[in-house]
Parts: structure tokens; C-alpha cells; sequence
């Protein structure tokens, strides 16, 4: 597996879950993490933000099995994920699919891991525009910017997330600690109430 900014898609904001290729336009500080009941899981969050945390983790643990590259554009950046097995490529959709959602609604779910730079994409989510396309292996996504400041945003996200990649848990604990989410690991809230070892993203 070539190692040119091949890494992990961590926190890519944009996604879908379309066939191949399918494409598509689209225009808190973080809480300890525990157990808690009511709905509410990994102490202060509900259970869709803990469910992308263990699909965060599955990709952090396994970044070596997959790839990405990520390309600056004058107006924004061009990322490229994916990976060899299907199980880990199905991740990859659901995370990316889930936030992209999630960033259309303004529902920003104070990732213990969020910097500034995705923050900011958050803010300034009807600046941006996002195409999607899913490919064999995983998915290719596109965003770009009128506004400076908004292609900053986004180019030093994608190069954030490069970096948690490409060093797996190192470069979270170093990410939580940077940005005040505090510590997850180890064990990511007991590996985020441990998903079934056999268990696979929707597809």
C-alpha cells in the first residue's frame, strides 16, 4: 500500500451512501466520556454520536488497511478513501455518510477529537459545497468555497484528519489532549460499548 498521504478518512465531513458512482451536491465543547443510561451512552452522549465513535475507533485501530488521498484545490480539497476489505470500506461510507448529515443539519456532535478547523465547517456549512461520489472500495469527496477562510477550514481539516491517520491512536490521544475532549482512550469508553466483532456497517 503506497504511503503518500494514504490514511484513514477519521473525520472527512461529506458523504453518501449511494451505489457507485452515484454522486451528489450538498450544501461543543465535548463531554467526559462514561456510561450513562436513558438512551444516553459513553456519559453525555447520545446513542448516534456514540455509534460514530466506534466506527471512529474501528477506522483509527485498522488505518493501516486503508487509504487516502487527499488533494488541495484553489477553492477547497479533494479526498479520495478507501480500502481493500469491505467490512472497513463500509465504515468508511457510514461514517462519512453520518456526518454529512449531520453538518447539512448544523447538529455539530462535539466530537472529543473536534478542532477548530471542523468547527468552522460547521459554522460555515452553507459557505461550502460538497459532491460525492462512492466508489468500489469506498468514496471520493469534494468540497469547495467562495470564501477563504471557509477553503482554510477545510484544507487544514483534511490535513488533520490525514494526520490522526496516518498515525492511528497516537494522533487521537494527541488530538483529545490539543482540543480539550479529554481522554477516551484507552479502550475508546470500553471500545464505545464494544460492537460486535462480526458486525458490518450498512452497505
Amino acid at each position: 500500500m503506497s504511503k503518500r498521504l494514504r490514511v484513514l478518512v477519521g473525520l472527512v465531513v461529506a458523504s453518501a451512501a449511494g451505489a457507485p458512482g452515484q454522486a451528489q451536491e450538498h450544501q461543543r465543547q465535548a463531554a467526559p466520556i462514561g456510561a450513562m443510561g436513558g438512551g444516553m451512552t459513553c456519559r453525555g452522549r447520545d446513542s448516534t454520536t456514540t455509534a460514530q465513535l466506534r466506527v471512529i475507533h474501528e477506522m483509527v485501530v485498522n488505518h493501516d488497511r486503508i487509504s487516502r488521498t487527499v488533494t488541495n484545490l484553489p477553492d477547497g480539497v479533494s479526498t479520495l478513501t478507501e480500502s481493500d476489505d469491505p467490512r472497513l470500506a463500509g465504515f468508511i461510507r457510514e461514517h462519512v455518510v453520518t456526518m454529512d448529515q449531520r453538518v447539512r443539519k448544523g447538529d455539530d456532535p462535539g466530537l472529543p477529537m473536534e478542532s477548530p478547523a471542523l468547527r468552522a465547517i460547521f459554522r460555515d456549512r452553507n459557505k461550502i459545497r460538497t459532491g460525492i461520489e462512492s466508489t468500489v472500495k469506498g468514496i471520493v469527496v469534494v468540497q469547495t468555497s467562495s470564501d477563504p477562510a471557509t477553503v482554510a477550514a477545510l484544507q487544514q481539516h483534511a490535513a488533520e484528519v490525514s494526520d490522526m491517520a496516518a498515525r492511528g491512536m497516537p494522533a487521537m490521544r494527541d488530538a483529545m489532549m490539543k482540543h480539550g475532549g479529554g481522554m477516551l482512550l484507552p479502550g475508546m469508553c470500553a471500545e464505545m460499548q464494544r460492537r460486535p466483532a462480526d458486525a458490518s456497517p450498512p452497505r
